[in-house]
């Protein structure tokens, strides 16, 4: 399965995805307050924090959704709300455990990321290549690396 994976430490907090994925969803903005994707700011940290959703193997929201309205794409596998069928109970927003959906009130639905239907606009929008749209499994071999780089670095 692919998603979007963060690299953390490249994040400039330029928040360009959270423009480009605003402008995908309404076609109409790029108010950040409805996209999918948010960059956290922790100033007395020095820290940024980009989050999106996971799309969980285990996908808390999708059991807990009394409509019926959170399924799996069968092609990008990406856990999506039908905001046709969304009953606006929230309950999704209650169960994923990282905050990852929102909730548009105007609609007075539920919102998440949906993969860009296999293109995340914020992946294409990411000037300093935090963001990437990669396997499962490349990830875990990039990030052994990235550790293995870490511990000869501070062997030497």
């Amino acid at each position: 399965m692919k998603t979007v994976t963060i690299d953390r430490d490249k994040c400039v907090g330029c928040r360009n995805c959270e423009m480009a994925c605003a402008y995908a969803r309404t076609q109409e903005t790029c108010e950040s307050s409805v996209s999918n994707i948010r960059v956290n700011h922790y100033i007395e940290q020095r820290t940024l924090m980009p989050m999106t959703c996971l799309h969980c193997e285990e996908a808390w929201c999708m059991s807990v959704c009394p409509a019926g309205a959170i399924t799996r794409n069968a092609d990008t596998q990406a856990v999506v709300i039908d905001a046709n069928r969304c009953a606006g109970c929230k309950m999704c927003m209650l169960a994923c455990p990282f905050g990852n959906i929102h909730f548009d009130n105007e609609r007075q639905v539920s919102h998440k990321c949906d993969l860009c239907d296999g293109d995340p606009k914020c992946v294409g929008h990411c000037i300093a290549g935090a963001l990437k749209y990669q396997e499962m499994n490349d990830l875990a071999a990039a990030k052994r690396s990235k550790y293995d780089q870490m511990v000869i670095a501070t062997a030497h």
